[in-house]
C-alpha cells in the first residue's frame, strides 16, 4: 500500500496528512502542531520582501530607480542670481534716460569731463560715481513731489566711456570699451605687442581711481571703462 502526503485548509490553518489507496492516515496533534507553525512561518516570510523590506527603503531615504523624488526631499536648486557689476558711472558715459509718460525728461544724455549732464527740470545732475539704480533714485527724489506725483525712471548705460591704450602696441589710441574685454584682447585690438613689448603684465590706471595710480595687472583680468593702459618696454 502506497501512501501520498496531502493538505487541506480548514478554518484554524493547514492541515496535513497522508493518504493511502484504501484510506487516510492523519496526523496526531502533536504532529499537526508543529506543522502549522511551520505554515504560518513560511507564510509570514512572504510578507517581508513586498512589505517590511521596502517600508525599510523608504525609511532610510533611498529611492527606486523611476521613482519621482518630491520637492520636499529634493535638494534645492537655487535660482541664478542677476549679475550686478557695480559699475560707477564716469566721464564719457553715455546714458539713456526714460521716464514713463515724459517724453521731454525721457532721452539720452553723455557725462562730460566732470561726470554731469543736465536734464529739464531739474538741472545739472552729477552722475559721476553712481551707479545706474543710485542715478534712478535720486532722480526720482529731485523729481518727486515738486513735478510728478510718483515718477517712475530707469536709467541705461548705452555706450561706456573708452579706454586708453598707449606705450608697446602697434596702434596705440583710445577704443571703444567691450564689456567682459580683458587686457589681452585690448592689446589684439590695438594690433598686438611691438617687438619691444614686455608680455604678461600691464600697467593700468583704473578709470574710477580718484588717486590715479599706475598698478601691475595680469593680461588676463578684466578691462574697465576708462582704464588707461600701458604696454612696457621689455629690458632685453
Amino acid at each position: 500500500m502506497s501512501l501520498t502526503m496531502t493538505s487541506r485548509r480548514t478554518a484554524s490553518g493547514w492541515c496535513w496528512g497522508w493518504s493511502a489507496e484504501h484510506g487516510d492516515l492523519k496526523p496526531s496533534r502533536a504532529v499537526q502542531a508543529p506543522l502549522y507553525l511551520l505554515t504560518l512561518l513560511v507564510f509570514l516570510f512572504s510578507l517581508i520582501p513586498g512589505g517590511l523590506w521596502a517600508q525599510d527603503g523608504k525609511a532610510s531615504g533611498e529611492g527606486a530607480p523611476g521613482v519621482a523624488v518630491s520637492a520636499d526631499t529634493a535638494p534645492a536648486v537655487e535660482a541664478d542670481a542677476e549679475e550686478d557689476t557695480g559699475y560707477r558711472l564716469g566721464p564719457g558715459d553715455r546714458i539713456h534716460i526714460r521716464v514713463h509718460n515724459q517724453d521731454d525728461l525721457s532721452g539720452d544724455y553723455v557725462l562730460d569731463g566732470r561726470g554731469r549732464f543736465s536734464m529739464p527740470l531739474i538741472g545739472t545732475v552729477v552722475a559721476g560715481g553712481l551707479t545706474a539704480s543710485g542715478l534712478e533714485s535720486f532722480l526720482v527724489s529731485r523729481l518727486k513731489p515738486d513735478y510728478l506725483v510718483n515718477p517712475r525712471v530707469a536709467v541705461e548705460i548705452s555706450n561706456y566711456r573708452p579706454y586708453y591704450i598707449i606705450g608697446e602696441v602697434k596702434s596705440p589710441k583710445s577704443y571703444n570699451y567691450v564689456q567682459g574685454m580683458t587686457y589681452l584682447t585690448a592689446i589684439a585690438i590695438a594690433g598686438g605687442y611691438t617687438y619691444r613689448a614686455k608680455k604678461g603684465v600691464v600697467y593700468v590706471i583704473q578709470g574710477d581711481d580718484p588717486d590715479r595710480e599706475e598698478i601691475k595687472m595680469d593680461v588676463d583680468l578684466k578691462v574697465q571703462p576708462g582704464d588707461i593702459i600701458r604696454v612696457a618696454e621689455r629690458l632685453f
